[in-house]
C-alpha cells in the first residue's frame, strides 16, 4: 500500500549558499507581504475581492518588473501566493485572525509544491539536496520508509536549515498482534491501559524549568525591545532569548521522540484501540478573570500540554490505520468513563482527589484511570462499528501545500 509520509533532513549549506538561502527567504517574505497588502487594499479602497488565481496570473509581469525573483522558480512563487490564500481561507472559515505582515524573523521558509526546482539525491539516509540556481547542499537524516519524493519545504529554525520532504512510499510497518486495548490520557498518568499498565508523565517542561528561569532572569536585566517606541533589543537580550528557545526546542524534540515510541509500542501489540473524545481546546483554556484558582489552572494546563495528548492520539491513530487496525473514540459525555464502573456499569460521581476505583459489585480496587480505560474498551467492543469509525490512511494530511498540485495551472471559468 502506497502512502505519503514526511521526512525532515538537516541541511549543511556553504557560506555562499547560506547567504543566498537567506536572500531567497527574504524575497519570499516580501512576496507574501505584497500579496496580503494587495488583497487588503483592493477590498478596502475598491470593494474588490482578490483570489489566488488573480495573484497567480500576475506573477509573470511581477517577475519582469522585479527580476531578482526569477531565480526562485515559478512553482515556489505560486506556493507562496497559495500560502496567503490559505491564510485568508482560515480567517473567513475558521475566524482564526486576519492575516498579518510577516517579519524576517517570523518567516521560516518556502515550498516547492512539485518536482520542479529541486531534487533529493538520496535513498533515505543522508545524501544531498540539489536546488536550481544554487547547487548541491549536503543533508543528513534517515527515513523509516523511502520512495518517490513529491514536495520539498525549506525551513530555517534556530540558525539551522532543514528540508522537509513528502515521499510516496510503501509501508514496511509489520502487522500488529490481534490485541485490544483501552487508553485513558491524563496528567497524573500520561497513559493508562485497560490491562493495568501505566505510563507516567515524563514532565519534560519541569526538568528544564530551572534553566529557563535562570536565563529569563538574565534577560530581564537586559534591554528589551519596544517597537512602539522604536527601541531595539540589546545583543545580550537577544542572546539570552535564543538560549531559552534552544531549550524549548530540545523539550519539543524530547516530547516528540517519547510520543513516537509510546505510539509504536501500543500499535505493535494491539490492532484494536479505544479511547475517549477530548476537547483539548476547552481543557487548556485560561482561568476565568478573578478566579481564585488561577495558579492551579495554569499548572494543570502546563501538564496537559507537556504530555501533548492531541499529537499522541494522532500518532496512535495513523499507526493503527497503517497496519489495518481499528481506532475508535467513544463519546465522553455519553459514557462518562471516569464515573462508570467497568464491572457493573453503575455510575458514581468521583472527586479528582479520589484516585482508586471501588464498587459494591465486588470488582477489585483499580486505579481510577485504568478503570476508565476498561470502560472505554468495553463500550467500544459492544458498539456496532460503522464506516466512519474505521478510517483508511490519507495522503492529503501531509501538508496543505499539496493542495496546490491539484489546482496547478487551473484557470477561473467565467460566469456565462
Amino acid at each position: 500500500m502506497s502512502i505519503t509520509r514526511r521526512v525532515t533532513f538537516r541541511l549543511y549549506p556553504s557560506k555562499t549558499q547560506n547567504e543566498r538561502l537567506h536572500n531567497w527567504r527574504k524575497l519570499h517574505k516580501l512576496l507574501y507581504n505584497a500579496c496580503v497588502s494587495q488583497r487588503s487594499t483592493d477590498y478596502k479602497q475598491f470593494g474588490k475581492s482578490i483570489n489566488y488565481f488573480d495573484q497567480q496570473n500576475c506573477l509573470p509581469e511581477f517577475k519582469e518588473c522585479w527580476i531578482e525573483f526569477k531565480e526562485l522558480g515559478s512553482h515556489a512563487l505560486q506556493a507562496t501566493v497559495k500560502r496567503v490564500d490559505f491564510a485568508f481561507q482560515r480567517f473567513f472559515k475558521l475566524k482564526l485572525g486576519y492575516p498579518k505582515f510577516k517579519s524576517a524573523r517570523r518567516y521560516k521558509g518556502w515550498t516547492y509544491p512539485c518536482k520542479a526546482g529541486w531534487k533529493a539525491c538520496t535513498e533515505g539516509k543522508n545524501g544531498y539536496l540539489k536546488l536550481t540556481n544554487l547547487g548541491n547542499i549536503q543533508m543528513r537524516g534517515q527515513a523509516r520508509d523511502w520512495g518517490t519524493p513529491k514536495t520539498c519545504t525549506i525551513l530555517f529554525k534556530q540558525g539551522k536549515w532543514y528540508a522537509s520532504i513528502t515521499v510516496d512510499c510503501v509501508l514496511t510497518r509489520t502487522q500488529a498482534d490481534t490485541g485490544a486495548v483501552g487508553l485513558d490520557f491524563g496528567t497524573h498518568h500520561a497513559v493508562a491501559f485497560s490491562d493495568g499498565t501505566i505510563i507516567d508523565n515524563p514532565r519534560f517542561i519541569k526538568q528544564s524549568q530551572d534553566k529557563v528561569n535562570q536565563l529569563a532572569k538574565k534577560s530581564r536585566r537586559k534591554r528589551a525591545p519596544n517597537y512602539k517606541k522604536r527601541i531595539r533589543p540589546s545583543c545580550r537580550w537577544e542572546k539570552a532569548n535564543q538560549a531559552v528557545s534552544r531549550i524549548q526546542l530540545k523539550v519539543a524534540r524530547q516530547r516528540q521522540d517519547w510520543q513516537h515510541k509510546v505510539a509504536s509500542d501500543i500499535v505493535s501489540g494491539n490492532s484494536f484501540v479505544a479511547t475517549e473524545q477530548l476537547n483539548l481546546k476547552n481543557l487548556t483554556k485560561k482561568a476565568k478573570k478573578g478566579s481564585k484558582r488561577k495558579r492551579q489552572k495554569t499548572g494543570l494546563n502546563r501538564n496537559l500540554l507537556d504530555v501533548g495528548i492531541g499529537n499522541l492520539k494522532s500518532l496512535i491513530k495513523y499507526k493503527v490505520n497503517e497496519v489495518g487496525g481499528i481506532y475508535i473514540e467513544i463519546p465522553t459525555r455519553k459514557v462518562a468513563p471516569s464515573q462508570t464502573c467497568p464491572g457493573c456499569g453503575s455510575r458514581r460521581k468521583k472527586d479528582l482527589s479520589e484516585r482508586i476505583h471501588t464498587c459494591d459489585c465486588g470488582i477489585k480496587s483499580l486505579d481510577r484511570d485504568v478503570a476508565a480505560a476498561q470502560v472505554m474498551l468495553n463500550y467500544a467492543r459492544g458498539k456496532e462499528l460503522t464506516s466512519s469509525d474505521v478510517e483508511s490512511p490519507s495522503s492529503i494530511l501531509c501538508g496543505s501545500m499539496r493542495q496546490l498540485g491539484a489546482k496547478k495551472r487551473q484557470k477561473l471559468v467565467p460566469n456565462l
